[in-house]
């Protein structure tokens, strides 16, 4: 909501809206209860409520930085400080993985060979090995990321994926779209964050120099190129690409990017195979199921639920509404349906 619109609701100017985020001021207890009303959240949430750990947008790689509107990216960063803020009350009682993010040290300016090398130490230090990822969300959890779905109502469908790795609670953070439905297209956003989080630490968000060395990281951290090279084709056979995007994990576009990139396909039969996946269309043949999705949250609110601490007493415990904090275990738990079965 804009702060011209808030201070209209709330009966004060927009300049005091300043002085309220920013903590030189404090609202009277009448527009207190305006700003509750405004906002949907009690009262207690402006006072007593947990401890929101910021997520500066200075610190956030956006997917989407320029197509975006700043409000809109606002909003899906306040979700993710939201969805961080759980996290922390949940950790009170659950062990969840600690963060174990290799370090990564790159050139100034790397170069593809940089970053391709950075891939590699990550499969290494992850211990992955040499064959294709089982799940890029889980081993993300399972190194400590904090890993995340927007809801797919009420946020802009313009935001993509995004992470930051210098939240305030120590957690990096990865975020990703609702849009992106199917298993190549999330494994990828998932290894694009990662590459973010190990190599642009410190690193001003958006500009496309980073975003295509996240995009370099994210191709050899799935298709390392001494495992794949070989069997890439050197010209546009289908079958083979389909026998790879399923072994893999990755889209036939991503299949096409790398043998173009890695000199397999010419520049003729790269143009031709995205001429075909273009009349494809999306979703391209072949599917390979549900997008990856997070686990870590939704167990653990489900360990805390099974122990006889509900929702609704961590809801109470920050001052946030049930409602909000179901949404955001929601966006920490995989979608995939659970079959029940009546004795």
């Amino acid at each position: 909501m804009p702060r011209s619109e808030l201070a209209r609701r709330i009966e004060v100017t927009p300049a005091a809206v300043t002085q309220y985020e920013r903590g030189l001021s404090r609202p009277t207890t009448t527009v207190l209860a305006r700003i509750g009303l405004t906002l949907g959240m009690p009262r207690e949430f402006f006072s007593r409520a947990l401890d929101i750990p910021e997520v500066r947008s200075s610190t956030a790689h956006f997917r989407s930085l320029r197509s975006t509107p700043a409000n809109r990216r606002e909003q899906a960063l306040a979700f993710g400080e939201l969805a961080l803020a759980v996290l922390d009350l949940v950790e009170r009682y659950v062990d969840l993985p600690p963060v174990r993010l290799p370090s990564i040290d790159l050139p100034a300016q790397p170069s593809e060979a940089d970053i391709a090398d950075a891939a590699r130490r990550a499969r290494d230090d992850l211990a992955v090995g040499t064959e294709p990822v089982p799940h890029v969300v889980r081993l993300l959890e399972a190194h400590g990321v904090l890993v995340v779905r927007l809801p797919a109502e009420g946020f802009d469908a313009r935001v993509d994926a995004f992470s930051s790795s210098e939240s305030a609670s120590g957690r990096p953070l990865v975020v990703m779209s609702p849009m992106k439905d199917d298993k190549a297209r999330s494994r990828f956003d998932a290894s694009h964050e990662l590459g973010h989080l190990l190599m642009h630490a410190g690193v001003e968000p958006g500009s496309k120099v980073v975003e295509s060395q996240a995009m370099s990281f994210a191709a050899e951290f799935l298709m390392p190129r001494a495992e794949i090279e070989n069997s890439l084709p050197t010209r546009i056979d289908w079958r083979t690409f389909h026998e790879l995007k399923r072994h893999w994990g990755v889209s036939l576009k991503a299949l096409v990017y790398r043998a173009h990139t890695l000199g397999r396909l010419s520049d003729l039969s790269y143009r031709r195979a995205n001429d075909q996946l273009d009349q494809w269309g999306h979703p391209e043949p072949g599917p390979l199921g549900p997008p990856e999705s997070p686990s870590v949250l939704g167990a653990a609110a489900e360990l805390l639920e099974q122990s006889g601490t509900p929702l609704s007493s961590l809801a109470e415990a920050a001052r946030i509404p049930q409602e909000s904090v179901r949404a955001v275990v929601a966006a920490g738990r995989t979608d995939r349906p659970r079959l029940t079965i009546d004795s």
